[in-house]
């Protein structure tokens, strides 16, 4: 009987070498390079629309330029800046964005906390309730916005005709300065109210019951548990919300552009009773046509962003050292 063998061709094992190099390689690429690939696409969206319009923000503002002629630019180095600072239109659009923000944001969250724990309960119905609180939401700033104006209006608006039953005479919400910064605080209320809830009722469920359950022993009361248990334990989301609401009222543009009803819309009213750092960032832009002075507003909204943020981490160091 023939045995026949067969004897590997000349260079074999050489290729199995290769071969089992090559694999090495990838499934090092992979193991190393995968991570870098997966978080590639946002930073090249970042660098795209936020990066590099930040930068190209902060050349425009060190220029003069036009927006009918945005390329020819003066340079002008820190006269917008200058010119800013001794405008009162800046000082007047920042204390009007201040007070629409606390008006807006501390009955925003203190709404937003109390609804949450409500939620927190079992109810029948509950999915219903988290639905229907994040409705608001939803709803667009431009229907929201011009819902409010109507309910607003001086003459035939419901909330004038509401408190004509008391007694009290029609309010004009959009020439008297406070009134309208409550009537654009309200529209804000309503739209981020059920928002914000649902964050803390994600925070709250997060709470492990043992805690409440120690603390009803104790003898603590519903509202000791609250502010004992329940405050305490989503402390960080509370923070989270207050950093995110502040970031909104910087922002704020779209509900006092549109309550405005025209031209008065981007000037804040007639006398910029409530004329906001984004409505004055309008204006210089696209209606006087100063893209660099727009740019500068831009960037001061940036500064006080940081300012804040700045002001909050200090005052909490100072605060957890004394506790």
């Amino acid at each position: 009987m023939a045995i026949s063998t067969s004897t590997p061709p000349d260079g074999a094992p050489g290729i199995g070498a290769e071969r089992q190099r090559r694999r090495t390689l990838l499934h090092r690429l992979d193991v190393r390079g995968a991570p870098y690939a997966f978080v590639a696409p946002f930073f090249v969206v970042f660098a795209a629309f936020s990066f590099y319009p930040l930068i190209y923000t902060s050349w425009i503002s060190l220029h003069r330029v036009e927006l009918s002629t945005l390329n020819l630019m003066e340079w002008v180095a820190f006269d917008n800046y200058t010119a800013l600072w001794d405008d009162d239109r800046f000082w007047n659009a920042l204390f009007n964005t201040f007070t629409i923000g606390v008006l807006s944001t501390v009955p925003q969250l203190l709404m937003a906390l109390g609804l949450a724990h409500l939620l927190n309960y079992r109810l029948r119905g509950s999915t219903f309730f988290r639905v229907a609180a994040l409705t608001p939401y939803a709803t667009s700033v431009g229907a929201a916005a011009l819902v409010f104006t109507m309910l607003f209006e001086r003459d035939f608006g419901m909330i004038n005709w509401m408190l004509s039953l008391f007694g009290v005479d029609n309010i004009d919400w959009e020439n008297n300065k406070w009134a309208a910064q409550t009537a654009i605080s309200s529209i804000v209320i309503w739209r981020w109210t059920g928002y914000n809830a649902l964050l803390y009722l994600a925070a709250m469920q997060a709470i492990p019951r043992d805690r409440y359950e120690a603390a009803a022993i104790d003898g603590a009361s519903r509202w000791q548990q609250f502010l004992k248990v329940t405050v305490p334990g989503i402390r960080s989301t509370i923070v989270f919300t207050i950093v995110l609401s502040t970031i909104g009222a910087t922002q704020l543009f779209g509900e006092p552009l549109i309550f405005g009803q025209g031209p008065n819309g981007i000037t804040g009213g007639a006398d910029n009773q409530y004329q906001t750092l984004g409505l004055l960032l309008y204006e210089e832009g696209w209606k006087n046509y100063q893209m660099g002075r727009a740019a500068t507003v831009a960037w001061a909204m940036f500064l006080v962003l940081i300012l804040v943020f700045v002001v909050q981490r200090i005052v909490k160091r100072v605060l957890a050292r004394r506790a």
